[in-house]
């Protein structure tokens, strides 16, 4: 107790410059991985950490001494863990972009723009529509819908494409005799991001045979991600919305809309 009252009582400047970088960093941290699986591990440490502090503060030395332990090997769980956010992050200042695109106003802003922003603007129809002819020809198709997660790891796999999003335009993209069919489409903000892009599938054993490699990297992404993927099975012409790892297969174009309509709200 005496050692908590201690240090409120030398509390300086330096040690709320001090805290106010520690908070800079842990948003800003939180922002890259806000949206992913990831988010739950990064929140689960942080609470951990908090709790030591306070245990260390009031001086309880077994309960400090295990978590004590726990924390120093969470440097290791933090890179086994969020491996794919720090390559990411490491790729990401290493480019020329980080350079050019260096903004110090937005990386010491607490505003969240992006939840405000987050008002997701489709045309649903448009991409519907293009679903369901692609089905009725067994076009196969992947298609990924970007939400809060940034999908910029992904899209840098792919060829760029930055066009409005139409129903030929789709069409086009997966027409089997296209350079860009193969691989994912990837759209935010009814646009087209980029095509041919390539996915992470999933991992599980227990995956049913009968889907294709689509279904895997859909489920495979959107296990990771907050993103929704639309897949066209090239076999059965099948229309199936993929949400947090869970395929719905075989949809109509009204639980399609329903669907998607849905997700976008959350």
């Amino acid at each position: 107790m005496l050692t908590l009252l201690y240090i409120f009582i030398s509390f300086g400047l330096a040690d709320a410059i001090d805290i106010l970088l520690v908070a800079i960093m842990l948003y800003q941290l939180y922002k890259m991985v806000r949206g992913t699986a990831a988010v739950n591990v990064f929140m689960g440490l942080a609470l951990i950490y908090v709790v030591w502090i306070v245990v260390r503060a009031f001086e309880l030395t077994l309960l400090g001494s295990i978590l004590g332990k726990f924390i120093n090997v969470g440097f290791i769980a933090v890179l086994v863990v969020f491996q794919q956010e720090i390559r990411k992050f490491l790729l990401y200042i290493g480019s020329n972009e980080f350079v050019k695109n260096r903004n110090w106003k937005t990386i010491l802003s607490f505003s969240n723009h992006e939840a405000v922003a987050s008002r997701y603007t489709l045309d649903d129809e448009a991409l519907i529509n293009a679903c369901y002819n692609m089905s009725e020809s067994k076009t196969g198709a992947l298609i990924i819908i970007s939400r809060k997660s940034d999908l910029k790891f992904y899209v840098n796999t792919g060829e760029i494409v930055d066009s409005v999003l139409t129903e030929k335009m789709l069409e086009n993209i997966f027409y089997k005799n296209s350079p860009l069919h193969d691989g994912a489409v990837i759209i935010k903000d009814n646009r087209i991001i980029a095509a041919r892009c390539v996915l992470p599938v999933t991992e599980r054993e227990n995956f049913p045979s009968h889907f294709g490699m689509r279904h895997r990297a859909a489920v495979g992404l959107t296990e990771t991600t907050d993103a929704l993927a639309i897949t066209v099975s090239e076999q059965t012409g099948h229309v199936s919305l993929t949400v947090n790892g869970e395929i719905s297969i075989n949809i109509s174009k009204d639980k399609l809309r329903y669907l998607i309509e849905k997700n976008l709200k959350n």
